[in-house]
């Protein structure tokens, strides 16, 4: 690719922005009186503002993913940065290239700031054609967005696929990896240094286990992350988020998570391929499995009936059929697979 010019992708209304200092930005040292910032000065443990940078919190999972802290911004679950990195790409005209299927969000926020989506169709079997996805990029494009692994499809989008995307396109690469705890390849965090127009998503919501408290995290180049802290909201994460996700930081507990977690989508995939109304299982490498059936719709009703949720995804590009299932503990998965055999037998062919 050619040498990636930051300042030709972000608005230019953005690179005149300075970064918003709030008092406890602006006050380093050890608190004492603190009589800056308009706050209750009566104690109860949540009376003060957060940190605004949550300095610990990000401190601790850029050591864990091996990157400078200045190649690092936090958010209020990885939506919230993805909206900042829409903030600052926002151009009358503008567009953005994503494949699909994939996650429904990126559209949303294309619409939002008033840009095109240009959906591009994974292969048959949900694999990315760099090619193709290329040829729907303009002088208009902002953004390339890649899902990996891709959701609804669970699977990881291939690393000579990618690499060719980032040599090609001469503006920011997205590499959605909200799942990517699961998946046996490593994390595009890792190649950083190679491509100054990558940008990686994570999410504490899926593996780590702390979806209700809404943390994500961004990790690119220092000069991505200085245009995104220019429309970071002052303070996006609150007290008891921060402290409960330090309190809950625990990479060997998650470790043993992901490995219980793959072994049970191997005895699932193993069982809902035995039964008759499944048409297809399809490989994945995330914490849920993509299965094609006879009748979605009546499934999922059925399901429902017994009080299991799961997600019906016929609406998307190739998943005609298609439900979205989450792998969940032992005990719930067979409880799972006890209804699917029922119904299996209530079936009249």
């Amino acid at each position: 690719m050619q040498s990636f010019d930051v300042t030709k992708w972000v608005n230019p209304n953005i690179l005149e922005l300075a970064v918003y200092t709030s008092a406890r930005d602006e006050y380093q040292g050890v608190p004492g009186v603190m009589l800056d910032a308009n706050e209750s000065p009566y104690e109860n443990g949540v009376n003060r503002y957060p940190d605004p940078a949550a300095c610990a919190l990000k401190s601790r999972w850029a050591a864990f993913r091996n990157v400078s802290e200045t190649q690092a911004i936090l958010g209020n679950g990885s939506d919230e940065v993805l909206d900042m990195i829409f903030k600052c790409c926002q151009v009358k005209g503008g567009n953005i290239v994503v494949p699909a299927p994939s996650y429904g969000m990126y559209e949303v926020l294309a619409a939002t700031y008033g840009m095109e989506t240009r959906k591009v169709l994974l292969d048959e079997d949900f694999s990315l054609d760099a090619e193709r996805l290329l040829a729907a990029v303009d002088e208009q494009t902002r953004l390339i967005i890649l899902c990996s692994p891709n959701n609804p499809t669970g699977n990881v989008l291939a690393s000579e696929a990618i690499d060719q995307v980032l040599r090609g396109f001469n503006g920011l690469v997205v590499v959605d990896e909200a799942y990517i705890d699961f998946a046996a390849s490593p994390s595009w965090v890792s190649r950083l240094d190679n491509y100054p127009n990558l940008l990686v998503l994570q999410t504490c919501s899926k593996a780590w286990g702390m979806a209700g408290l809404r943390i994500g995290a961004a990790f690119s180049s220092p000069a991505v992350i200085d245009l995104l802290r220019k429309v970071k909201l002052p303070y996006n994460l609150n007290v008891c988020a921060q402290e409960k996700a330090l309190s809950l930081w625990n990479p060997e507990e998650v470790a043993a998570f992901v490995t219980t977690n793959q072994t049970q989508r191997e005895i699932m995939t193993e069982a809902l391929v035995q039964l008759s109304f499944v048409q297809q299982v399809y490989p994945s490498d995330a914490n849920f499995i993509l299965v094609q059936c006879e009748d979605a719709k009546l499934l999922m009703t059925y399901l429902l009936e017994q009080q299991i949720v799961v997600r019906d995804r016929s609406s998307q590009s190739l998943c005609n059929n298609c439900l979205r299932i989450t792998i969940g503990t032992p005990a719930e998965n067979e409880l799972l697979l006890k209804s699917l055999r029922a119904y299996e037998k209530s079936i009249v062919y």
